[in-house]
């Protein structure tokens, strides 16, 4: 079995988008509606998660090991 590819940030912020236009339309039951929520909030942590990675990065990158505001 192939591995399953992670998405860049671009990509969720596209699934994040497209959940966010499905909610705002108002066609969705509410049954429905929990569930793109619910699939937002996992795509709001993945974000997270992925942003807090490049900061790190960012951090250790630095050339005199300074922290500073980003």
């Amino acid at each position: 079995m192939a591995a399953k590819k992670e998405k860049n940030i671009e990509e969720t912020f596209g699934e994040l988008e497209e959940i966010i236009r499905k909610l705002e339309s108002g066609e969705s039951s509410l049954e429905e509606s929990f569930q793109y929520y619910e699939a937002g909030i996992k795509l709001v942590k993945s974000c997270n998660e992925k942003i807090d990675k490049v900061e790190k990065r960012i951090i250790v990158l630095e050339e005199n090991g300074e922290n500073h505001e980003l």
